[in-house]
Order: C-alpha cells, then sequence, then structure tokens
C-alpha cells in the first residue's frame, strides 16, 4: 500500500512540475529530444517529463538597448565618439533562439560597424546636422540584417555625438560669433526700421501740414469769393430796386456823385467828372441860388 502511495505521489509531483503558464507578451520555445518541438504561446501547457526542455524563455514587448559610445571617423578625418539606442522587437522566437548565439552582442556590433561606415562617407558639420537621416538608413540596414535572428527594428537613435575636445571648443566659439552677427544684424535692422518710421512720420506730418494750410486758404478764397458776391448781390438788387423806382434825373446825378465820393475814399487827390455831370451840377447850383433869392 505504502509503495502505491509513494509512486502516486511522484507521478501527481511529476505532472504538476511540468505544467507551465506563458505569461502575457512572453514565448517558451520548448526542445524534445534535444530538437526543436514548439513555441508556447500565452496560455497553459503541459510537457512530457525528462523528454521536453524549456529551451528559451523569450520577451515578446518592445526592448530598448543603449549601446556604449563607440569611436568613429568622419570622411574628414575627425575622430567622435556616437553611442546609439535601439528600439526592437522580436518576432519569431525559433529564430531568435537558432538564428544567432547571443543576438544582443551581435545587434551591438552590427550596430557599431554600420555605423561607422555611415559616417565615414560624411564629414563633421554633415554628421551633426544629419542625425534623422543617418537614423534612418541604420534602421533600414539593421533591420535588413536582423530579418533572420527573427527580430524586427523599430527605430534607431543617435543618443550623443560627442566630438574632440578643440573641435567642440571651435565650435563654440564659432557658434558665439555667429550669435554676436546675429545680433548685430538685428540691431541695425532695428535702427533702420525706427529711422524709416521717423522719417515717414516727418513726411506724412509734412503732408498733413501743406494739406491744412491748403484747406484753410481753400476756405479763405471761399469766404472771399462769398462776400464778394453777396455784395454784388446787394448792389444788383439796389439797382434793380432802383430802376424799379423810376428815378429823375436828379437822384441819378445824386447817386453817382455818391459813386464818386467812395471811390475817392478821402484819398483821391484829383477825380475826373464827365460833362453831363458838370453840366446837371451847374443846374443844381443855379436853381439853388434862385430859391435862396426868393
Amino acid at each position: 500500500m505504502i509503495p502505491f502511495l509513494i509512486i502516486l505521489i511522484i507521478i501527481v509531483w511529476l505532472i504538476a512540475s511540468n505544467v507551465k503558464i506563458v505569461p502575457q507578451a512572453h514565448a517558451y520555445v520548448v526542445e524534445r529530444l534535444g530538437a526543436f518541438h514548439q513555441v508556447w504561446d500565452v496560455g497553459l501547457h503541459l510537457a512530457i517529463p525528462i523528454v521536453d526542455k524549456i529551451s528559451k524563455k523569450i520577451v515578446m514587448k518592445e526592448l530598448v538597448a543603449d549601446f556604449p559610445p563607440q569611436p568613429v571617423i568622419t570622411k574628414d578625418n575627425v575622430t567622435m565618439q556616437i553611442d546609439t539606442v535601439i528600439y526592437m522587437q522580436v518576432t519569431d522566437p525559433k529564430l531568435y533562439t537558432y538564428g544567432v548565439d547571443n543576438p544582443m552582442r551581435a545587434i551591438e556590433n552590427l550596430t557599431a560597424t554600420t555605423l561607422r561606415n555611415i559616417i565615414g562617407d560624411l564629414e563633421l558639420d554633415q554628421t551633426l546636422t544629419s542625425r534623422d537621416i543617418i537614423n534612418s538608413k541604420m534602421r533600414i540596414i539593421l533591420d535588413e540584417a536582423t530579418d533572420p535572428w527573427g527580430i524586427k527594428i523599430n527605430r534607431v537613435e543617435l543618443k550623443n555625438i560627442m566630438p574632440p575636445a578643440e573641435i567642440q571648443d571651435s565650435m563654440e566659439k564659432q557658434m558665439k560669433a555667429e550669435r554676436e552677427r546675429r545680433e548685430k544684424i538685428l540691431q541695425a535692422e532695428g535702427e533702420k526700421r525706427s529711422a524709416i518710421l521717423v522719417a515717414e512720420g516727418k513726411k506724412e506730418s509734412a503732408i498733413l501740414a501743406a494739406e491744412a494750410d491748403k484747406e484753410a486758404k481753400i476756405k479763405i478764397a471761399e469766404g472771399e469769393a462769398e462776400a464778394i458776391k453777396i455784395v454784388q448781390q446787394a448792389r444788383a438788387e439796389g439797382i434793380k430796386m432802383l430802376n424799379e423806382s423810376n428815378p429823375t434825373d436828379r437822384v441819378i446825378t445824386l447817386k453817382s456823385f455818391e459813386t464818386f465820393e467812395r471811390v475817392a475814399d478821402g484819398k483821391a487827390t484829383k477825380i475826373i467828372i464827365p460833362s453831363e455831370l458838370q453840366n446837371m451840377a451847374g443846374t443844381i447850383t443855379a436853381l439853388t441860388e434862385t430859391i435862396k433869392k426868393q
């Protein structure tokens, strides 16, 4: 009885110890008798004791590999240090397990050689300003090279580009000089703009003043013309009324004398009087003397 219980316990233990649960975003590569058998996905699985063996447990999530700086030489013989960050994901657990020994080490070496090849065709200035181009080229090359390993390269980023110290000092001086140049240009443009605005202000002020003077003169002229018009209208009305009243020769003569009086205005020293008015004046004088005698 006791041996049977022992055998039963051993069987239960063997079954329990070979029940495997694969968690989310993982995959297990299983070998049977030393050869690849299958890949276990998420869920519950049962292995045959002694016969089946879990060869590799693989994380299927996106992985980030931050490699140390690598020395590279540019086309113009400048040595610099560049470190890269690789974003990748395992797409085929079988190829990842059997395609290459130590996949991460292989990707690191492949990244270093690819980076040296790309940077070797670029000068220093191009290297510093062409990160996106370098990232794109590296991603394409690494993705093609890692396909047989069951790896997908999603992104490649140049984390740091570190030129030599003397190059950095020269670049800083150049950047400082460039900033100073831009500052002077902006200052000169500001002064130029200010001078233009001042000149435009003076010009507009002079134009407005001239227009105001012109308007004033026009108003004065219009006022004088209106006054003359009113005076002429008044005189015309007076003449009209005089004609309508049927004036005698004496009245006309008196009006003529009044006109000469206004013309003289106390300033003329000599006035020429028409003969008709002189005869009329003599007649008036004679009549006046005859009235006085009576």
